[in-house]
C-alpha cells in the first residue's frame, strides 16, 4: 500500500498537528482496525453469497468476482494502483453490495493518494451503515472536506459521524474533536467551548484523560473576547 504523502493534512491549523497529535494517532491506528480487517471479512462473506445466488443474480456474481480481484491485490500483492482500478470498476459498473464496499474502498486508497475531490466522490455514494464502518467513511469524508477547504460541508461530515458512532466511547469523542478543530478554524469558539463541555459530560474519563480541559478553557476564553 502506498504511503501517505508528506504535507497530508487534516486541517490548515499547524496547531491541530501539534497539540492534538496524540487523538489523530489514536484515529489513524482505529482506522486501520476500521477498514481493512473488515474489508477481508467483507470479502469472504461475498465469496460465500456468490456461490449461494450467483447463478439466479449475474451482477451480483460478477461484482463479487471483480472486487474479489481487487480484494487480492491489495492484500496478498499490495498493489493499491492495480486495486485502485479494480475497486472504481465495481463502483462504477454495479449498484450492489459489492459496489457500495467498492465505493469505500476506492475512497480509502484515493485518499491516501491525496486526491480529496474523487475520494469525497466515492464516499458521498457510499451507504454508511453500521455502527463503525458508516461513521468511519463519515469522518473521512470530513477529512476531504478539510483538505478542500470545504469546512461547512466537513463540519456536515463529522456531525454525520457523530450521529452514527451512538455515543461509542472509543469513536465519537475522536469525531467530536475533528469537529472542534474546524470550528476553531472557523472562529466559531463558543460553539467550539459548546462542543468541548459536551464531550467532557458524555465522556468524563476520556475527557480527563486527554486534557479536553485546557481546550475548553481556551475556547470559552476565546469566545470571552
Amino acid at each position: 500500500m502506498a504511503k501517505k504523502q508528506k504535507g497530508n493534512v487534516r486541517t490548515s491549523l499547524e496547531e491541530f498537528n501539534e497539540s492534538l497529535s496524540t487523538f489523530e494517532q489514536k484515529l489513524e491506528n482505529n482506522k486501520k482496525l476500521i477498514y481493512w480487517p473488515i474489508g477481508i471479512i467483507l470479502a469472504l462473506v461475498l465469496i460465500a453469497v456468490v456461490y449461494i445466488y450467483g447463478f439466479r443474480n449475474p451482477n451480483l456474481k460478477n461484482a463479487t468476482e471483480d472486487i474479489s480481484k481487487a480484494d487480492m491485490e491489495l492484500l496478498f500483492n499490495g498493489n493499491d494502483s492495480t486495486a485502485l482500478l479494480g475497486y472504481k470498476k465495481v463502483a462504477d459498473s454495479y449498484s450492489n453490495k459489492p459496489a457500495n464496499r467498492a465505493n469505500l474502498n476506492a475512497a480509502i486508497l484515493l485518499y491516501q493518494k491525496g486526491k480529496y475531490e474523487e475520494a469525497a466522490r466515492y464516499l458521498n455514494n457510499f451507504d454508511p451503515k453500521g455502527n463503525i464502518v458508516g461513521p468511519a467513511s463519515q469522518s473521512l469524508l470530513g477529512d476531504c472536506y478539510v483538505n478542500l477547504k470545504q469546512l461547512d460541508k466537513a463540519i456536515g461530515a463529522f456531525d454525520k459521524a457523530i450521529s452514527l458512532s451512538k455515543d461509542n466511547p472509543d469513536y465519537t469523542p475522536l469525531f467530536m474533536i475533528k469537529k472542534a478543530v474546524v470550528l476553531r478554524e472557523q472562529k466559531k469558539y463558543a460553539q467550539e467551548a459548546e462542543l468541548y463541555q459536551s464531550l467532557k459530560d458524555k465522556f468524563p474519563m476520556y475527557a480527563a484523560q486527554n486534557g479536553i480541559d485546557k481546550y475548553l478553557e481556551r475556547a470559552k476564553a476565546e469566545a470571552g473576547k
